[in-house]
């Protein structure tokens, strides 16, 4: 029973501490986003469950510590009404799509791409697919002429570019395979120069459903 509630628990996010009867309750946010009203959510979801503090990680999560795991339901109820989920945030799945902090302010940016984020998220959160991968798997989006999100260290990381704009508004350029910073760490082979935005899905698809495999 100890392995399944384990796997269950890790799948909401929810992880024990070194302190006994205490949990970890890590929070996505894709794309780094959060609007005023989910910022207040957050923290008033530390002061009520949590120590009153917050850990923001370089995945652009958020983590309330000393949380009761009875109280872990109510919490996760909380979260949701503020439109914040913490599904799949930890375990052998999809872990939260990032995206460059600078996306939707920078000069460089050939554009937004937290959108692209937002529903590439939706659309493989709680995905057959995800839920029982060989390890943890990452995705990333940047959209700078720079390389703020260290593409190659993902699994699949994109970047966009506008400079094939004639054929079509917006392109990725490259795209990136197989990055990981586990026990043997790896940079990201480039998969292809130019991807439309249109297969964004079917390409994270594609190689979720090879790692599932064949992993």
């Amino acid at each position: 029973m100890k392995p399944k509630m384990q796997k269950v628990r890790l799948h909401f996010g929810t992880y024990a501490q070194r302190q006994e009867g205490v949990q970890m309750q890590r929070i996505k946010i894709p794309g780094g986003y959060l609007t005023a009203d989910q910022l207040e959510g957050l923290a008033d979801a530390s002061d009520r469950f949590g120590s009153s503090f917050i850990h923001f990680t370089t995945r652009e999560d958020a983590q309330i510590y000393y949380v009761s795991l009875d109280e872990t339901p109510t919490l996760l109820r909380f979260l949701a009404d503020s439109g914040i989920t913490t599904r799949e945030a930890c375990g052998n799945t999809v872990r939260n799509i990032t995206a460059c902090y600078r996306a939707g302010t920078s000069a460089t940016e050939a554009f937004d791409v937290r959108p692209y984020a937002e529903r590439l998220f939706r659309y493989l959160v709680r995905n057959k697919f995800n839920q029982n991968l060989g390890r943890k798997f990452k995705i990333t989006f940047e959209g700078c002429s720079e390389d703020h999100s260290a593409l190659r260290i993902h699994d699949i990381g994109f970047w966009a570019t506008d400079e094939n704009s004639e054929r079509r508004s917006e392109a990725w350029l490259p795209s990136f395979l197989g990055g990981g910073l586990g026990a043997v760490p790896h940079l990201a082979q480039l998969y292809t120069d130019f991807l439309p935005a249109e297969e964004i899905f079917n390409l994270a698809a594609s190689i979720l459903r090879l790692f599932d495999r064949y992993w």
